[in-house]
């Protein structure tokens, strides 16, 4: 048996015709008949071929690949704005192309080297919490490749971004807990160089203000936002004997490590302590007393980025404009709250 990758020459050999004769048919291409092209795609089938698609985006110009840079794929807002990408890319013809950062800059830098050298037509990113330095993201610009940006988004950098309102969503879910009773609302947050942290902090301590609650900064603290970290958060709130009535978290994640602490301190919810979350997980909604939570449109946005990406590659335009979508998130109210 042949060892080795199958190609075009092989596919030919077997039918008996020249190799660019199966190229043409394996690209649609009219000058060929569509008994010819049946019969290609069967061998083609039968020999198990994988298309070169390196080589020819090399003869092409495009490779119809699309890179996709998150931070993790396993949440479930990043799966779903990735489905929503797909949803958009597959009605065209494109496929994508999934990296994980998994929040480390190093990692950030070699997904994109890796996808650059994959030759895909584009690329549409999500940044990672450790990343400051966004020269890998300027290179890709540089090189006149597509670059959209969605959630976690740079300033610094001149591309199309797609965000929800990360302010409007915070100041909602705070105002919801004050209009409940709640005057001494502890946040959850993470690093104020990722814009989304910014965002719901600066929205947190708005509503506090426009409500005349004075902001303390003992309730801001500050961790990597996962389930565990709402847990360390909890306890040295608790064991620091800081009075608190309410919870206000930038992750569903950190929400949820609270709740589980303050069930195991004995905590009434929402009687005694009042929970809000953010990402509407879907978890929130198994929980016991389930979760109100801010829902950040995930699949929506994933299809307007793509829409806003290949807006970019049909512009014919040497300096497209650049573009800047705000979703507008929604509270869901539940039972941790009221």
């Amino acid at each position: 048996m042949k060892k080795g990758k199958t190609t075009i020459h092989d596919i030919a050999g077997k039918l008996n015709v020249t190799a660019s004769t199966v190229s043409r048919a394996l690209n649609d291409n009219p000058r060929i008949s569509a008994a010819t092209k049946k019969k290609v795609l069967k061998v083609a089938k039968q020999l198990n071929y994988q298309p070169n698609h390196i080589a020819s985006a090399l003869r092409s110009g495009k490779s119809r690949l699309i890179g996709v840079i998150v931070p993790t794929a396993n949440r479930n807002f990043f799966s779903s704005v990735i489905r929503g990408i797909e949803e958009i890319a597959t009605t065209l013809n494109y496929r994508i192309v999934i990296s994980q950062s998994y929040d480390e800059f190093e990692k950030e830098v070699q997904n994109v080297e890796t996808l650059l050298n994959a030759q895909v037509d584009g690329i549409i990113a999500s940044i990672g919490k450790s990343t400051e330095n966004i020269e890998h993201f300027r290179k890709i610009i540089n090189k006149g490749i597509p670059l959209v940006l969605f959630d976690r988004v740079s300033n610094k950098l001149e591309v199309s971004q797609v965000i929800i309102d990360d302010y409007l969503g915070a100041y909602q879910a705070v105002s919801h807990l004050i209009e409940n009773g709640a005057r001494r609302i502890v946040h959850f947050s993470s690093s104020q160089r990722i814009n989304i942290y910014k965002e719901r902090k600066r929205g947190y301590e708005d509503a506090l203000r426009d409500n005349g609650i004075k902001i303390d900064p003992e309730l801001i603290l500050y961790s990597n936002m996962q389930l565990e970290d709402g847990r360390e958060m909890m306890e040295r709130v608790i064991s620091e004997g800081i009075t608190f009535d309410a919870v206000f978290s930038s992750s569903d994640y950190s929400i949820m490590g609270a709740m589980q602490v303050l069930k195991e301190h004995g905590f009434k919810i929402p009687q005694q302590v009042k929970l809000v979350g953010f990402g509407n997980e879907p978890f929130t909604s198994f929980t016991d007393p389930t979760i109100t939570t801010v829902d950040q449109k995930s699949i929506p946005m994933g299809k307007i980025t793509a829409e806003t990406f290949f807006e970019l590659i049909n512009d014919e335009n040497s300096n497209p404009m650049t573009k800047k979508t705000i979703l507008k998130p929604e509270l869901i109210i539940r039972g941790s709250s009221q």
